[in-house]
């Protein structure tokens, strides 16, 4: 990264910080343990960045039923993000684990607004929020403050752990509840004009989503990044490779010009005892596109649907960030990739799969 040249304004952690083992390995006490441990880590290596964290569904004990109200988990992580973190938001964040915060930067005359949300809220194995309209009321959290924003005219960086939208991988499968992921694309499309970027993680994997309007009309960026961490469920061929990137802006709207994926070659690292990170791809080049505005991604997508897109194949590998090259994704898994980047509520998705079905 340093390589790279660039200034580093910030940086956006999207959570997940214990190991993912069974539960009766892990407790409070060491869960919360391990959080100030990263926290303390990633302070000694950047003592003068901004850092803007999220919460991650392993960042709990039991994992993935983070609560609706203040717990010892939230406060303790909120002693430890004290130092990047206003009064109001350490304690808007005790209450239900999110914030939001303006981040002012002397290279720009616009401020830029974070909010940092807990998806963990509406992830589907929380048994805390089951039948629960608006969880910690971030629904109306969130809402009131993209209003005020659309007001001020601020732009807004929204991050989160848990995607919305439909997993890459599993048809018909969305990451948070169906009807909390109904409600968000609803909030995030009447907003969207105020968003200029979206970032997520929890996937291990890396991926992007294009939010559409009722019109269909591109009108957000979404990005999930992949993990430092490799992750591999029994029934999957595929992992990742440890990954991490560097995003580039607009100094003037915010809007997201460019992005360097860097990663380690887990099985080369580990054949010579030691680590060697490099850039795997810069988006724009990779894809052949002008910038990361949600007009540009579109047009990637649209390449990407195409029948034997040969860019949609550096989009897998770069997908499991360069995990295996022999590993192809073709038909269905290629539709579930194809329809979970472009559609992110029900209706439309349900019509991708069933369109692109019928099509091969």
């Amino acid at each position: 990264m340093k390589d790279s040249k660039q200034q580093v304004s910030f940086m956006i952690w999207t959570g997940d910080s214990p190991p993912h083992v069974p539960v009766k390995e892990l407790s409070t006490k060491l869960v919360i343990s391990i959080i100030g441990n990263m926290s303390s880590t990633i302070r000694n290596f950047f003592p003068d960045l901004q850092v803007f964290p999220a919460l991650g569904n392993h960042d709990y004990w039991p994992q993935d039923q983070l609560p609706v109200t203040t717990s010892e988990v939230y406060n303790a992580v909120a002693d430890f993000w004290k130092p990047w973190l206003t009064d109001e938001a350490i304690s808007t964040f005790r209450k239900g684990g999110f914030y939001t915060q303006l981040f002012e930067s002397s290279d720009s005359s616009q401020p830029l607004r974070i909010i940092s949300l807990n998806t963990n809220l509406y992830y589907s194995p929380n048994s805390v929020t089951v039948n629960i309209t608006d969880p910690a009321n971030q629904f109306a959290w969130l809402e009131g403050i993209l209003e005020a924003s659309s007001q001020k005219e601020e732009k807004v960086y929204i991050i989160g752990h848990v995607p919305i939208g439909y997993l890459p991988y599993a048809r018909n499968t969305t990451a948070i509840r169906e009807y909390y992921n109904e409600r968000l694309v609803k909030i995030f499309r009447k907003y969207s004009s105020v968003i200029a970027g979206q970032f997520f993680g929890h996937t291990h994997r890396d991926s992007i989503m294009v939010l559409l309007d009722e019109e269909e009309k591109p009108v957000n960026s979404l990005f999930v990044a992949p993990a430092v961490t490799p992750v591999k469920n029994v029934w999957q061929m595929e992992s990742n490779n440890p990954g991490v990137r560097l995003y580039q802006y607009d100094l003037l709207d915010y809007s997201l010009l460019d992005l360097w994926q860097f990663y380690l070659d887990l099985r080369d690292a580990n054949k010579k005892n030691e680590s060697n990170w490099k850039l795997e791809y810069i988006l724009t080049k990779a894809y052949g596109i002008e910038d990361l505005k949600p007009e540009s991604l579109y047009e990637m997508a649209k390449q990407l649907s195409m029948p034997h897109s040969t860019l949609f194949e550096q989009y897998y590998s770069n997908f499991i960030v360069s995990y295996d090259k022999t590993i192809v994704c073709e038909e269905g898994c290629k539709i579930c990739q194809i329809c979970a980047i472009q559609y992110l509520d029900y209706s439309s998705y349900t019509d991708c799969i069933n369109r692109e079905a019928m099509w091969r």
